[in-house]
């Protein structure tokens, strides 16, 4: 997959969002944006804690700033950036939140040198646990 339009704009919001990051203990300062079919954008940074479980990655706190705004669907793509040689990828318990939300979700993933890659969550995340598996 390729960028599309506004693509760009969503990679910048989620590049600061990422120098908001509190990261103390790995340095590895995460931003995210998701951008809904609206066009509205939520943003979040990975938000680190001496107790290492209660950490919450960037891509959680977009996904919560979104919820908290009322927007619990029609979420189109969110950008995930680090300053990085390597691309950055969602954890499993991001991908899980993610899909509560937006199954088909496009997911950009870049770094702050320039990096970039297209994929989608259903890439990400081939099988995973649904609503629908509580029935």
């Amino acid at each position: 997959m390729s960028l599309g339009p506004g693509d760009e704009d969503l990679i910048r919001v989620a590049a600061l969002a990422r120098q908001r990051a509190y990261a103390p203990y790995s340095k590895y300062r995460v931003g995210a944006a998701i951008r809904t079919r609206r066009n509205k954008i939520y943003s979040g940074a990975n938000v680190e804690n001496a107790s290492y479980g209660l950490t919450v990655c960037a891509e959680r706190c977009a996904a919560w700033a979104a919820v908290a705004a009322g927007e619990t669907k029609d979420w189109d793509a969110i950008a995930i950036v680090i300053d990085d040689e390597r691309l950055p990828t969602p954890c499993g318990a991001c991908r899980q939140v993610l899909v509560e939300f937006a199954p088909d979700l496009r997911v950009i993933l870049a770094t702050t040198g320039g990096l970039r890659n297209v994929t989608t969550l259903a890439a990400l995340l081939p099988e995973p646990f649904r609503p629908e598996n509580l029935a």
